[in-house]
């Protein structure tokens, strides 16, 4: 088979980020409000094109029923309610009061406030308190690397068929294919990659969408 990929360098980047449906003023504040609050953080925030994306997909699936496990400060819980259906609810996972209420804030500025519903706690238990059937249209996993293949056990069963699991940062800045790396986090993400390859419940692409982007449908 061929292959052919593209590098993409900051001026490509940026190029492509103005060639797309383009952040708003609330993202931009945002992105700015994050990057001030928590300047060491700012990478755990996505990115304008992985937004767009985002929104655009779940526009395209029809989602209905959408969870987030991992908020941080609302960015992409934003990307994914603004592309909900009028009667769609977005559930938000997160462990962090100081993160998640600048996220609040954004989501009432974005007129977002009743379609989203924060729970703080361990993403695990809240997971466990959902429905047992087959009823998500959209999970969005962006949490804690060595909980990805827990978060996912506990999602997939609750996909409905059709349905899009996204997994965030399953290339790691390009990590993962460094076999010699062997940070805590690398190895995470390598050992859940190859869980959800391997996993005969989903039809599985990683995107290099932002720092890599696992798109995931329930057959």
């Amino acid at each position: 088979m061929g292959r052919y990929a593209i590098p993409i360098d900051d001026k490509l980047l940026d190029y492509l980020v103005a060639n797309g449906s383009p952040p708003d003023d609330v993202m931009l504040d945002l992105a700015a409000e994050t990057r001030t609050s928590f300047p060491d953080l700012i990478t755990m925030q996505i990115g304008p094109e992985q937004c767009a994306f985002m929104t655009i997909l779940t526009k395209i699936i029809g989602v209905r029923h959408a969870v987030e496990v991992g908020t941080f400060t609302g960015m992409s819980s934003i990307a994914i309610a603004r592309g909900m259906m009028p009667d769609g609810k977005l559930i938000c996972l997160d462990v962090s009061d100081e993160f998640t209420a600048t996220a609040r804030r954004y989501w009432e500025r974005a007129g977002l406030g009743d379609w989203i519903e924060l729970r703080l706690g361990d993403a695990r238990e809240s997971l466990d308190q959902l429905p047992d059937e087959p009823y998500l249209d959209l999970s969005f996993i962006d949490a804690d690397k060595g909980g990805y293949q827990a978060y996912w056990d506990a999602l997939v069963p609750r996909m409905r068929v059709g349905g899009v699991i996204l997994v965030d940062n399953t290339l790691f800045s390009g990590q993962v294919a460094d076999p010699a790396d062997t940070d805590a986090n690398v190895e995470a993400i390598r050992q859940f990659n190859t869980y959800a390859a391997a996993d005969e419940r989903v039809d599985l692409v990683i995107a290099p969408i932002g720092d890599g982007l696992t798109i995931a449908r329930k057959r």
